[in-house]
């Protein structure tokens, strides 16, 4: 399983880019990490939100010194046909993976995401279901955001602006602590988890 996050300049792949692509290797850590930042595609929107949340500027985005999102979608998808695992997690899976399908599509890259994803929200929903612990719920649907996860797993939410590797590392210790009872980074084990 591929724990992967991303940062971008909008929500919709179609008119806006990636601006960094972080990953983990929930089952061979050893492999190491991928952390990539990219320049936008020519004519990608840039709104100001998304700017707040991730902290890029514009100029970073538009960096001619950096990789292209083309190479940076490359280099992760080769670094992820290593894996012996493709499948896809994260936090929001659809969304970043929508991301490196719309780019691999526009820049005629050939990829093979896989359709099925493991989605954050959905096990830490079903962990409190099964723990006898009612989820949180606002406006008729579930409320359990990032930062309630992290604080239900044991461990600090992550920092602001979001990075992608940041957030691909904070995810792979929640799914480890949801389904394996235990920490996936050293750096986390002074953490405990809640339930045990």
């Amino acid at each position: 399983m591929i724990v992967l996050d991303i940062e971008t300049t909008g929500t919709d792949p179609r008119f806006h880019s990636i601006a960094s692509i972080g990953a983990v290797d929930f089952d061979e850590p050893e492999r190491g990490e991928f952390y990539e930042k990219c320049r936008i595609f020519p004519g990608a929107r840039i709104e100001k939100e998304a700017l707040a949340v991730n902290g890029f500027t514009e100029a970073e985005l538009n960096d001619s010194s950096k990789k292209t999102e083309a190479e940076i979608v490359k280099d992760f998808l080769d670094w992820a046909k290593q894996s012996k695992d493709h499948t896809m997690a994260g936090q929001n899976p659809h969304f970043d993976t929508s991301f490196v399908i719309a780019a691999a599509e526009r820049n005629h890259i050939d990829f093979s995401i896989p359709k099925r994803v493991v989605d954050l929200h959905s096990i830490c929903f079903a962990h409190m279901i099964w723990k006898g612990i009612k989820p949180p719920i606002a406006h008729n649907r579930s409320d359990l955001n990032s930062d309630l996860i992290m604080k239900y797993v044991g461990i600090q939410p992550e920092v602001h602006p979001h990075k992608a590797i940041n957030g691909a590392r904070i995810e792979a210790e929640a799914f480890s602590r949801l389904l394996r009872n235990k920490a996936f980074f050293e750096n986390y084990r002074s953490f405990k988890v809640p339930w045990l």
